[in-house]
């Protein structure tokens, strides 16, 4: 069997595993075992083909997998539904205590709760929204201006 067939049936078989596992990594792996065939087609020797598997390897493993993680890992750009209201300026709607009030919340109004149970914040105060627990957005007032 010539050479470059068992690279691109190693190539094969990585390419599955990597389909299994998604690990980024045995695909790199199966790109070298294909470069190396590529260099058994061309006519070099085991031993420059080998040399040829463990340069692609290596730099794909070095180079390509980190980036691809960190581009994996990152959050999404944009974000969507109620994690965009976080963060957001509110205006209280009625006075709002710890058994609930409303709030308008960038022309939507919701039912709110102080962040701190204890605080109760009047109608018409600009406050921050913290956080959403089902359709109630936990709010806190702002520091007046000095």
């Amino acid at each position: 069997m010539q050479p470059w067939v068992v690279w691109l049936l190693l190539a094969a078989v990585l390419g599955v595993a990597e389909l299994l596992t998604l690990t980024l990594a045995l695909g790199l792996l199966a790109a070298a075992a294909v470069a190396a065939g590529v260099g058994g087609v061309l006519g070099l020797p085991p031993a420059l083909q080998v040399l040829v598997f463990a340069a692609t390897a290596g730099a794909g493993l070095v180079v390509v997998r980190p980036i691809a993680m960190r581009h994996l890992r990152q959050p999404p750009a944009l974000r969507t539904g109620v994690a965009a209201l976080v963060g957001r300026e509110a205006m209280t709607l009625t006075e709002v205590t710890r058994q609930g009030g409303r709030a308008r919340i960038g022309g939507e109004e919701w039912t709110a709760r102080p962040y701190d149970p204890d605080c109760v914040i009047p109608a018409g105060a600009t406050v921050d929204v913290l956080a959403i627990e089902g359709a109630t957005a936990l709010i806190h007032p702002r520091e007046a201006a000095l």
